[in-house]
């Protein structure tokens, strides 16, 4: 135990070093009526682009992904048709976004949210294949500026008992430095529940994103 107290403090100092990168893009919604505002990030991987947004304490992350089948290196003003978060560049999905002639691409969204901490517990929810979608507009300065709502399929998801006793104080160090990288720099980090030490409960719901605006610094 002494242990896990010097380490801690070792990390809570590297937190104090280290200022927040400097991010002027935007993002509010409406999490199951309750908002969510974080300054989000892009990435891009591939022909993919992720817009990603953050937070701790509770630790939460929402992820959107977008696919423009036109010109994968940019993203065009336009509709993107939202499908499953899980299988989202399909043919199938591709297919039925060209025939129906009025989408850029696609798009898919994955929140994650911390309902035990330290992340012992978590509440997943992911974008599926409808009718839902987002608008993406771009701004005089060249900004993109982005709308959504959607229902996302929610699932729980729990850490097993051998991932917390076998992990030791080390799993709860790593957890406690994700949460230190996730703060520092704006990006989650090892946030998925997934293949990563949790089994997924028997319960489901829904979670209702409303009102979500993001806004995109292209410069």
């Amino acid at each position: 135990m002494k242990t896990y107290f010097t380490l801690l403090a070792c990390l809570l100092a590297v937190t104090a070093s280290m200022a927040q990168i400097e991010n002027n893009n935007t993002l509010s919604v409406m999490i199951d009526g309750k908002e969510y505002k974080t300054p989000p990030r892009r990435i891009m991987v591939g022909n993919m682009w992720w817009v990603t947004a953050n937070s701790i304490s509770p630790d939460k992350s929402l992820r959107i992904w977008l696919g423009g089948y036109l010109n994968p290196d940019t993203i065009d003003e336009g509709t993107y048709l939202v499908v499953d978060a899980d299988r989202p560049d399909t043919k199938e999905n591709q297919r039925k976004a060209e025939e129906l002639g009025k989408y850029k691409g696609l798009a898919a969204i994955k929140y994650v949210e911390e309902t035990k901490t330290p992340r012992m517990e978590y509440h997943v929810g992911k974008s599926q294949n409808g009718t839902e979608t987002i608008v993406v507009k771009k701004g005089a300065d060249g900004s993109l500026q982005a709308t959504f709502s959607g229902t996302l399929a929610g699932s729980y998801w729990k850490e097993k008992a051998g991932a917390t006793v076998f992990g030791g104080v080390g799993r709860l160090m790593n957890k406690m430095e994700d949460k230190i990288i996730t703060k520092a720099s704006g990006y989650n980090s090892d946030i998925d529940p997934e293949g990563n030490g949790y089994r997924k409960q028997d319960k489901t719901d829904q979670i209702v994103l409303t009102n979500g605006v993001f806004m995109l610094k292209m410069k």
